[in-house]
């Protein structure tokens, strides 16, 4: 637990770190997020076996790498370009390859980076205090986790899944979207308390985020389990002590940063 902690403690302090760049250096955003979906897709291809195969992994990363930095048509034309090349690669070395593993790469090569640009999408929303949107799709997601797992640790007693993830309990849930949901609102009043109370929280959009950000978090980190399991391996990587890979970090983020994105849309998280 020490471990995961203080692993968990040097991700938060690598997410001060952007914020602080953010006003001087906004790409850096755009490349901590391509960096984070090359990473995840590299630890996919080797959790997959196929990591030889370089007409599909070389395509794979390239198009992880390039998404976070286009929108729009751009954007469409990068899957289109990626669609033909993977496809083709299929076509020409069928000997060589499966329909399952193009399938797996082509579904993840372009879901995760463009859940995860949802995080840079989000920045863009609000000129003034816009990397407060992304940091708010992380941590609904990690908060959720934490809350989970500490409410787990100490009352858990319900398995939730036990042939998915055998940790996962029906108290660690509720326990970790309650924390969630205090946590994210709580982060609205800090940000307006700093700014002397100019902007106002929105209360019911970081209300929505807390409670259901925490269950799609969840839906995201069985998600990638089932994966892991279906590759029988336990994480995807050892990046990060205490927590696997870039992955095994980011999986629930993935899912959380494009509903996030969807409330910000309609609600925003700081009115004025």
């Amino acid at each position: 637990m020490k471990q995961r902690i203080l692993s968990g403690l040097m991700l938060v302090a690598f997410c001060v770190a952007i914020v602080l760049l953010n006003n001087v250096f906004p790409l850096a955003l755009n490349i901590v997020v391509a960096l984070i979906s090359v990473a995840s897709v590299q630890e996919l291809i080797n959790a997959l076996g196929v990591g030889k195969k370089w007409f599909l992994s070389i395509p794979s990363v390239i198009t992880a790498g390039v998404v976070p930095f286009v929108s729009g048509n751009y954007q469409l034309l990068v899957y289109a370009l990626f669609t033909l090349v993977l496809f083709g690669a299929m076509v020409f070395y069928h000997r060589e390859t499966t329909f399952r593993e193009v399938a797996v790469l082509y579904s993840m090569a372009i879901m995760i980076p463009s859940a995860l640009r949802c995080l840079v999408s989000l920045r863009d929303l609000s000129p003034e205090h816009g990397i407060y949107y992304p940091m708010v799709a992380v941590f609904a997601a990690w908060v959720a986790d934490a809350g989970a797992y500490f409410a787990g640790t100490f009352f858990g007693k319900h398995r939730m899944c036990p042939e998915i993830s055998p940790k996962k309990t029906w108290e660690g849930a509720v326990g970790g979207c309650i924390i969630n949901v205090i946590f994210i609102v709580l982060s609205g009043v800090v940000l307006a308390a700093f700014y002397g109370w100019t902007p106002q929280p929105g209360y019911l959009a970081l209300f929505i985020v807390g409670l259901f950000g925490s269950p799609i978090s969840i839906l995201g980190d069985l998600s990638f389990s089932l994966i892991k399991r279906s590759c029988h391996i336990k994480d995807f990587g050892e990046v990060i002590p205490g927590h696997g890979g870039i992955l095994d970090r980011f999986d629930s983020v993935i899912f959380t940063a494009p509903f996030v994105y969807l409330v910000a849309l309609w609600m925003p998280l700081i009115v004025g």
